[in-house]
């Protein structure tokens, strides 16, 4: 008994309601696979769209959104607008005219008896939107029954769907006159052009909507006349299908693989039919192998909650090492969508202890354009995330926030907490709960023109230890102008003024070493002149532009002020022609000085292109605010020279270096990204000397590589690595490999984290997931589908 319904439940698992994303039944709006531009938190994403360059992804920029500091970003959280008017499949309008008449054509007609209508050779029927083809039809007047004879097509083409409309071949038929109910011999019946059913006979009834076959045979593969055998198929006593609720109802189904059973229910299950996108079922299980936690699998629930709501219940046991429930809810409405994931584990690896995680995100649109974003992030520790493969952060963030952008405004508030789950960051000396502030205006001066920008800002941050230096809290409010305008010279030359004041109150307390009450008032005034210039030879284009930028502030130092935010300093071509490097509000750069460079490029007619930029920062005087081995420091920076490739057809290559008049090179960045049909490649080096200003003790030396391919027809890998060459040894290693035909896809993971520490230690794992064809809509992976041909 136990044998039997282990077996079922491993057939359930197989063709039961496997997930896909909601969709739209009624006017509200809900979760869907299609992202929408007002209901999503935007993420960079790793490649671009098949044919375009692309380079390989690099850390983002500090201060470049809201966080900017290394926490895990929001879940990306996505709906559709709402539907108000759906045709269910299936289903058709009936005709308020009863007497519509059908449309038949062939080859001979003949009329007995002036009741009943013979019609043969290459007979074709439309009624009402079905068309029925056929080899004889006869048609009795007195009941309106007919008598088809085949080979008989029936489909509807006129659907708004034609695709995930059911189509029905036979041999024969006995149907009513609306061509939806009777009786059909010799039936098969294909269901969005992607599940077969066959069966000796086949019976509809209620105006079409409901099909039931007896001794019946479904499947998704391609079925060959030399080889009749699929890959897979389920036989059952009757399938019964429901048109307008797309379910399959199975009578005590069996699965083969290869023509041998694998497995059997002894009841009758459902499973949904390839059109559906949300059903309440068990979701496809996953097997999942780790050093850690040993041999696993988890079989997911997916139970909706109305249109706009749905839960996911994941249990997920392993051998005697672990008994884990995690959870997903998902709930959207009108003006918002929210997410909370979670999980509850009791492991061999923590004995004795309860661990866990809760991540919550929810994003809502208010009135005048404002969006409110919450989110909650909370795990019992490190470890827990990286055990169960949930996010490899070491920093969480907890808080709401609010944002509104317009043509001309910028308004981003936020206010929450964080807590770090590193071994040598303690959590109560270190800045835990933070508020940030920020509005901007862009507007035209009157009388001077040009174009100018009003910013106002307000920081707090508090550090739960109340004891002195250790537990500094401060409050920050800042007031920035800055204003520029640009005109067209003699001689092609562009010339700008610019002018801005910066303005900071600072309240520092619990922290000897500081005045509580800070003031800072920094203008500054500024000249800049572009000579753009543009030649072409054996008809590629050339453009260079010199650059001079000429600025000067009052010399100062902020020693009075701790430097909280602005301790990591880019340089790159993008801050060159900057008046300020620092990336926050708590260092500035003074005195005068003279941003240089100078930009080429060549645009190729055959499409490619190559871009050159050079300069360095030349001061008066020193900047002490500078580190002595930041590539800023000194009256003379280091050189920066970057340059970037793009041949037009998906090869990119970009490389940044910084060094000194000796040519030492400080740093140096390489990244390359190459996307073709069968391939995609992103890929970066990176090397940074050592800076104990900004934590780095020693050097860092490390590649990055991410790669994807087409193995063979079907057959997609992704594979990932980092290495660092300063300890000698690998981070992070992955290879997932996926296999799709027209009726099953295969995954298979396989990863090795080599990261070790107190509370971390290097993991192997293995992930396995099998999906059949056919039962709910999927979505296309990478790379072809392998398809079986027939050869006659």
């Amino acid at each position: 008994m136990l044998k039997r319904l282990t077996t079922a439940t491993s057939l359930c698992a197989s063709i039961a309601v496997w997930q896909g994303m909601p969709q739209a039944l009624h006017a509200q709006t809900i979760f869907d696979d299609e992202p929408m531009t007002d209901a999503q938190i935007s993420a960079a994403p790793l490649a671009t769209s098949a044919g375009e360059a692309a380079l390989a992804p690099a850390a983002p920029a500090l201060n470049n959104d809201l966080l900017g500091d290394g926490t895990p970003a929001r879940a990306e959280l996505v709906a559709v607008e709402p539907t108000a008017n759906v045709t269910l499949p299936g289903s058709r309008p009936v005709s308020d005219n009863t007497d519509e008449a059908a449309t038949v054509l062939a080859d001979n007609m003949i009329l007995q008896g002036d009741r009943t209508l013979i019609a043969a050779g290459g007979v074709v029927v439309w009624y009402q939107g079905a068309r029925l083809v056929a080899s004889r039809l006869i048609v009795d007047g007195a009941t309106g029954d007919l008598t088809i004879e085949g080979p008989i097509h029936l489909s509807q083409p006129g659907a708004n769907d034609p695709d995930s409309e059911a189509i029905l071949i036979a041999d024969s038929a006995q149907l009513d006159r609306e061509l939806q109910d009777g009786v059909v011999r010799g039936a098969r019946l294909v269901i969005a052009r992607e599940l077969q059913l066959a069966a000796d006979e086949l019976t509809r009834s209620s105006n079409g909507r409901m099909t039931s076959l007896t001794h019946v045979v479904a499947s998704s593969c391609q079925v060959c006349a030399s080889d009749p055998t699929p890959l897979w198929e389920i036989r059952a006593r009757s399938i019964t299908h429901d048109a307008e609720t797309s379910l399959l109802t199975l009578d005590r189904p069996q699965l083969r693989a290869f023509g041998v059973p694998i497995a059997a229910a002894p009841f009758t299950i459902t499973a949904p039919d390839p059109t559906v996108e949300r059903r309440s079922g068990f979701l496809r299980p996953e097997f999942r192998t780790t050093s850690g936690l040993g041999f696993g699998v988890k079989i997911p629930y997916f139970q909706t909650l109305g249109d706009s709501a749905d839960v996911t219940i994941t249990p997920y046991v392993s051998a005697n090492r672990t008994r884990t429930l995690e959870f997903r809810y998902r709930q959207a409405w009108a003006n918002g969508v929210a997410e909370w994931d979670g999980a509850v584990s009791r492991d061999d690896i923590e004995p004795g202890e309860t661990r866990g995680y809760l991540f919550g995100n929810a994003i809502y649109s208010l009135p005048r354009g404002y969006r409110m974003g919450i989110q909650l992030q909370v795990a019992s520790d490190r470890g827990y995330l990286l055990d169960y493969d949930i996010t490899d952060a070491d920093r969480l963030w907890s808080g709401i926030t609010l944002e509104r952008v317009t043509r001309d405004r910028l308004f981003v508030g936020r206010v929450g907490n964080y807590h770090s789950l590193r071994d040598d960051e303690d959590n109560d000396t270190s800045p835990n709960q933070v508020a940030d502030v920020l509005w901007q205006r862009r507007f035209t001066p009157r009388g001077i023109g040009g174009e100018g920008l009003m910013e106002w800002s307000v920081h707090a941050h508090r550090r739960p230890s109340d004891e002195d230096i250790i537990g500094q809290d401060e409050v920050r409010g800042s007031l920035g102008l800055d204003w520029r305008r640009t005109e067209i010279l003699p001689g092609g030359f562009v010339g700008s003024a610019i002018a801005g004041l910066d303005a900071d109150l600072y309240h520092i307390v619990q922290d000897s070493r500081y005045d509580e009450i800070v003031t800072r008032v920094d203008p500054l005034l500024g000249v800049e002149l572009r000579w753009p210039l543009m030649a072409t030879s054996s008809g590629a284009t050339h453009m260079v532009e010199p650059v001079v930028q000429l600025l000067w502030s009052p010399r100062g130092e902020d020693d009075d002020i701790p430097n909280e935010d602005s301790r990591l300093i880019e340089f790159d071509e993008g801050n060159l022609f900057s008046d300020n490097r620092f990336p926050g509000w708590d260092a500035r750069e003074t005195g005068l000085r003279a941003n240089i460079g100078v930009s080429w490029t060549r645009i190729d007619p055959n499409g490619w292109s190559l871009g050159l930029t050079g300069g360095r920062v030349i001061r008066a005087h020193a900047d002490p605010d500078f580190p002595v081995d930041s590539p800023l420091a000194g009256k003379r920076s280091d050189w920066l020279l970057a340059a970037h490739y793009d041949s037009g057809t998906g090869l990119a290559l970009a490389n940044r270096s910084l060094f000194n008049d000796s040519f030492n090179f400080s740093r140096n960045e390489l990244r390359l990204g190459w996307l073709r049909n069968n391939l995609e490649v992103s890929a970066g080096y990176l090397w940074i000397d050592s800076d104990e200003d900004e934590g780095r003790d020693e050097d860092t030396n490390e590649l990055t590589a991410m790669i994807g391919w087409q193995i063979a027809d079907g057959w997609w890998a992704n594979a990932e690595t980092r290495y660092d060459f300063v300890a000698d040894e690998a981070q992070k290693a992955t290879l997932d490999v996926a296999y799709r035909n027209e009726c099953l896809t295969l995954e298979m993971g396989l990863s090795r984290r080599f990261t070790d520490s107190y509370s971390v230690r290097p993991e192997t794992s293995f992930d396995l997931s099998v999906r059949l064809g056919g039962f709910g809509s999927q979505k296309d992976g990478q790379g072809t589908v392998a398809r079986r041909s027939c050869m006659r």
